[in-house]
């Protein structure tokens, strides 16, 4: 990784940094390509960022599950060297709302579960036009508990990163049916949150971008892509790169700020206006040991205001994590407060569970996602409402020799990790 003067030219310009773009280049240069990764912020990872705490273990701020059924990332894990785990979960979260402990026999909780699996089937079938100007919360509203309207709320802003009033229910359904199922979505052991790294997920770009060495280069912000014949050409502050290719794998939001020459199609700039990154505030309280363990269980999704999900996250011989993780609206609130307020807010909320102790952790790690320039939001990208662009998966044709992954653009799991590599997989087939 090196900032520096750029190249004249190279085979293939990958425009970002994140796994995507960092798998993609990895595949194409043990090709023989020569390729070169151009990412405008200080750092590799894009949605994913991992930090060594003073205990020396590591901690992601962003991305971090190994869901079942996520094989690419398994197989690449492995391929680096990293270390998977089981997360420490119970059958079943607690569930707590003003102080109370709501069973999972209780009325609340079973209303919030019927509407759960009815959500679930219609994902599975066809999904009408005008459910993509209906809020998702219209529907949740009809739920006559209160407790399992908020349950749902915090399901869908944990998963979703975004509230239901500014959710359709069409996005919502797609959303679902291409993340494997709202089930899956939320389960952890043997769901989408069944395990972690020793060393982070976010080990996993800084590892391939070791590899690739001077191949990267950071604070290369990208402003024009001009397409010629053949060939592009990929213009920076520091000087431009001609390729025979490029590949685009930042969000379609954040795509809006390159200039295209000539223009893009219509449909590909209307996804560019009509898709939102979603918005989530992540937290990391760090202790010598997972201590709560002799009182409780940690996973949990508290309803209070702001409401959020916690998760047992420690590696197997410590030492303790506590991940918590609050999205949609309540992520903007907390996350645009002061930092001190921020801490103490979310300390206070788990010692209530867990006891003073908690108040006094080794260190604090966050991140409020829609404050970072780079990025403007996660986990994904989400349609606006009343738009039909911006379903899974995103569109991706070439736009002649540009050509788009990411995330979004993944057949399988798209929205996660397993969804950026199957998308690095995919555009490299593409260009080969």
């Amino acid at each position: 990784m090196t900032g520096g003067p750029l190249p004249a030219h190279a085979e293939v310009v990958i425009v970002g940094a994140g796994v995507a773009g960092l798998v993609a280049a990895d595949l194409l240069h043990r090709r023989g390509v020569d390729v070169l990764v151009l990412e405008a912020a200080g750092r590799v990872g894009g949605r994913t960022m991992v930090e060594t705490t003073p205990l020396g273990s590591a901690v992601d701020l962003g991305g971090q599950w190994v869901g079942e059924g996520h094989h690419r990332f398994e197989d690449l894990a492995d391929e680096l060297g990293l270390t998977r785990f089981p997360m420490h979960s119970p059958k079943a979260p607690g569930i707590f709302d003003d102080g109370d402990r709501i069973g999972v026999a209780s009325a609340p909780t079973l209303l919030a579960n019927l509407f759960v699996v009815g959500l679930d089937l219609a994902s599975r079938g066809p999904v009408p036009d005008r459910w993509r100007a209906t809020p998702l919360r219209r529907w949740v509203h009809r739920l006559p508990s209160a407790r399992a309207r908020s349950l749902v709320e915090a399901i869908v802003a944990t998963i979703c990163c975004s509230g239901t009033d500014e959710l359709s229910v069409a996005a919502f359904l797609h959303l679902v049916r291409h993340q494997g199922g709202l089930v899956t979505m939320m389960k952890s052991a043997g769901g989408a949150q069944d395990s972690l790294l020793i060393e982070g997920a976010g080990a996993i770009a800084l590892r391939l971008a070791e590899r690739l060495g001077d191949r990267v280069r950071l604070g290369a912000t990208v402003t024009t892509i001009a397409s010629s014949d053949p060939g592009v050409t990929v213009t920076t502050p520091a000087g431009g790169v001609t390729a025979a290719k490029a590949i685009v794998t930042v969000p379609p939001p954040g795509a809006a700020r390159i200039a295209f020459s000539p223009a893009l199609p219509e449909s590909r700039i209307r996804l560019q206006r009509t898709t939102r990154m979603g918005t989530v505030y992540k937290a990391l309280a760090v202790y010598d040991t997972p201590f709560w363990r002799d009182r409780s269980d940690a996973e949990l999704i508290e309803l209070d205001e702001p409401a959020c999900a916690v998760f047992d996250s420690s590696p197997p011989d410590g030492p303790g994590h506590l991940t918590v993780l609050v999205g949609g609206a309540a992520a903007r609130r907390i996350g645009d407060a002061p930092a001190a307020d921020r801490r103490d807010l979310m300390l206070r909320r788990l010692a209530a569970h867990f006891g003073d102790r908690v108040l006094h952790p080794v260190s604090w790690h966050e991140k409020a996602w829609h404050h970072d320039p780079f990025v403007d939001g996660g986990y994904a990208v989400l349609p606006r409402m009343g738009t039909g662009e911006g379903f899974y998966p995103v569109e991706h044709t070439p736009t002649g020799d540009v050509h788009w992954a990411g995330s979004e653009t993944a057949a399988e799991h798209a929205g996660y990790i397993e969804g950026a590599i199957e998308s690095a997989h995919r555009v490299v087939a593409e260009i080969a």
